[in-house]
């Protein structure tokens, strides 16, 4: 095997083991909010991004980059938060074509009652990726940026 042919497959390793890690800890999140909360990753997600912006609202297109899911699984997504009074939306007063979505107050008091059981699952699930020696590099890498922001 080659230099590149190295480099290549130290990206696709490492690539893999970003997966995992992904996979690990959307899986432990996904049971626990659904469970305790009823709401998938995704939705806690968006309400998580709504809430860090000044005003509480986001354009569709920010929040489907926030997201990652592309504009029709965002309005499916933003159509189901808002038919259970979670979030709102609004015509852009600048652009009559722009839609705002942001947070009510029952969204924001979920948001808040959940943001608790997302951190903790996130710490644990993260202490016990530590633990297998493929993953601990990044998931202490990954525990590590959590913990400072």
């Amino acid at each position: 095997m080659g230099i590149a042919d190295d480099a290549v497959e130290i990206r696709a390793q490492g690539w893999r083991t970003l997966a995992a890690v992904h996979g690990i800890i959307e899986t432990a999140l996904e049971k626990a909010l659904q469970r305790e909360h009823g709401l998938s990753v995704v939705e806690f997600t968006v309400l998580d991004a709504l809430s860090r912006q000044d005003g509480w609202h986001m354009r569709m297109q920010q929040l489907a980059r926030a997201a990652a899911l592309s504009a029709s699984a965002t309005t499916r997504l933003v159509t189901r938060l808002e038919n259970r009074g979670l979030l709102t939306r609004i015509l852009c007063a600048d652009d009559r074509r722009g839609i705002y979505t942001e947070l009510t107050p029952a969204g924001r008091a979920l948001l808040e009652q959940a943001r608790p059981l997302h951190d903790e699952v996130l710490r644990t699930t993260l202490d016990e990726a530590r633990e297998i020696p493929e993953l601990a590099g990044l998931a202490g890498f990954v525990g590590s940026v959590a913990a400072t922001g």
